[in-house]
């Protein structure tokens, strides 16, 4: 709805420049005692031969205020506008009614095909806290795409092809128990990958061995691939059940074996290209002149690497998916990879390589250090969820022990403060998780969003038979600076989930929903929504309602759950 006010004031404005370009560069003014929207005149000066400052005060002079738009000032080069504001805020609140629950939801996307591969664990190890960046971020930027009309397609690039699957089922007949791998999990199988690494180097045919389980899996013997899929199978029911706690789905389990059998093709058509060539015995494209090292895809045994099949990864889904945009969310360390594998399609004539996208993101850590791998051990996500929801479950027993579903509400807060975590920053920036910091309810975090949103339900259940649909409002009570911010920020929603999408970056909506539960309560502590006066009342509650119904849906977009009551 904001953006209507956007196209009134560049329809107003007369310069030498498309009116959608025009329109694009308005922005909101942060300071409403400055206006409420601005246009910079700098990139005008060298089209009109004036200074910045003298053309803004020339339009100034120029547009004719109405009904919309009420004042127009130059201030150092920009346009200022000032809009009825009564009517800007009742465009807002009218939208957010009109969209309810899918307020910020567009079409732009309608027809088009986005893949993202995310979390992509991997099979016989632990799930472990840095998986959360990956499996936040993915799956944040799939509830965003979608919202925006997008047909997504979650990937989940199972690790699920190596040697070390010849190693586990060596480890597996020598010393495994299938009762006890079922009943323990992935720390079992982990147990006996150990084991194996303890073992191997006072018995090298352990090697041997698992040399020749690993080309039964490639062969496709049947009790190798019992086996594998016996691992696969425990590891999957394991890390199920945290995808569930994280609200994280996915379309597409292909993982590397997948793409085994679909690697020649590709290596086919880059001989024939000529971009192979051999080095030290090793099958590699020269990528020194665009400044990479080379990338290597067949080793000097034949065996493929990580890149071979990140190729045929590529090459399957476009033809699968038709995909408009691949994103690969991936931490920053697989920079070069990245960067060496896309340019290999790019010069193997696959003019869309320039649609694959990595989306990269900084390292997870704890306060202790405890991330880092101690003699194969690992801080596992669910005990940090676990550790997350009990600290939570003691904090809200502690403000308020009658709260009905304490669990319930302990595992929504819980949860929401581990994904909120890997959300609120941008996403490049390495985090040091700290329980006590994201589960503070009166600073910039999930509990904080959720507790603002759970006192806009208990302001409206106070109010008694208010309906927002069946009431009518005295909107100049609403004609304050508090309330404006307010409704503002609410209306500045839509496009926060569009830059999001464009910029793979779900902190944006993470940052605005920290800014409007601000704002809201300082318009909660400035004015009193519950009062004799039943017009000014029913125009404060609309205001309520809808900041409640922005918070609710920008944290379902960050897979996060918003309590009624905390």
């Amino acid at each position: 709805m904001l953006n209507d006010y956007k196209q009134i004031i560049a329809s107003k404005i007369s310069v030498p420049l498309p009116q959608s370009e025009v329109e694009d560069m308005i922005v909101a003014v942060s300071d409403d005692s400055l206006g409420d929207f601005a246009f910079p005149c700098f990139k005008l000066a060298r089209l009109m031969h004036m200074s910045p400052v003298a053309i803004a005060e020339k339009l100034a002079n120029e547009v004719q205020t109405d009904e919309h738009i009420v004042k127009v000032q130059a201030v150092n080069g920009y346009l200022n506008f000032f809009v009825n504001r009564v009517e800007l805020m009742w465009d807002v609140i009218s939208d957010v009614f009109a969209s309810r629950g899918s307020y910020g939801n567009s079409d732009m996307g309608a027809g088009k095909t986005i893949c993202i591969d995310y979390s992509s664990v991997n099979i016989c190890k632990s799930f472990h806290i840095g998986h959360l960046s990956t499996t936040a971020i993915g799956s944040a930027l799939y509830k965003i795409y979608t919202a925006l009309g997008y047909n997504v397609v979650g990937i989940n690039h199972l690790g699920d092809y190596g040697t070390q699957f010849g190693k586990m089922i060596t480890a597996f007949k020598l010393w495994g128990d299938r009762e006890l791998a079922e009943r323990e999990g992935v720390k079992e199988l982990q147990r006996l990958y150990v084991k194996f690494h303890q073992e191997e180097p006072n018995h090298p045919e352990l090697t041997e061995q698992a040399r020749a389980w690993f080309v039964k899996i490639e062969r496709g013997d049947p009790e190798a691939q019992e086996l594998f899929e016996f691992f696969k199978r425990v590891t999957l029911a394991e890390v199920m059940q945290i995808y569930a706690r994280l609200n994280v789905k996915f379309d597409s389990w292909n993982g590397e074996s997948f793409f085994n059998d679909k690697m020649d093709a590709p290596l086919a058509l880059l001989r024939k290209k000529g971009l192979i060539v051999e080095s030290q015995g090793a099958q590699v494209v020269d990528l020194q002149p665009y400044g990479m090292p080379p990338c290597l895809l067949v080793k000097s045994d034949g065996s493929s690497l990580y890149a071979t099949r990140d190729i045929a990864a590529a090459i399957w889904r476009k033809n699968e998916y038709n995909f408009d945009k691949c994103l690969y969310v991936v931490a920053y360390q697989q920079n070069l990879h990245f960067k060496q594998f896309f340019k290999v399609l790019e010069l193997a004539g696959f003019d869309w390589a320039k649609d694959l996208v990595h989306v990269a993101f900084g390292m997870v850590s704890l306060e202790d250090g405890s991330m880092s791998t101690r003699k194969g051990n690992v801080v596992l996500l669910k005990d940090v969820i676990d550790k997350a929801v009990s600290k939570a479950r003691e904090i809200i027993s502690a403000k308020n022990p009658d709260l009905k579903d304490k669990d319930e509400v302990a595992e929504q807060v819980g949860v929401g403060a581990v994904l909120f975590s890997a959300l609120e920053n941008s996403r490049i920036k390495d985090i040091v998780f700290s329980y006590d910091r994201v589960l503070n309810f009166d600073g910039e975090t999930s509990p904080y969003i959720q507790y603002t949103c759970a006192r806009c339900n208990s302001i409206l259940d106070k109010a008694g038979d208010y309906k927002s649909s069946a009431v009518s409002g005295d909107y100049r009570a609403l004609d304050n600076p508090e309330t404006l911010r307010l409704v503002k920020l609410i209306g500045a929603f839509p496009q926060a989930v569009k830059d999001a999408a464009s910029k793979y970056e779900p902190s944006i909506i993470s940052a605005l929903l920290i800014d409007i539960a601000q704002a809201f309560n300082r318009f909660y502590i400035a004015h009193r929504v519950i009062s004799d006066n039943i017009a000014e009342q029913n125009a404060r509650l609309q205001v309520v309602e809808a900041t409640a119904t922005v918070l609710k849906r920008g944290l379902e977009l960050l897979g996060i759950e918003a309590p009624y009551k905390m």
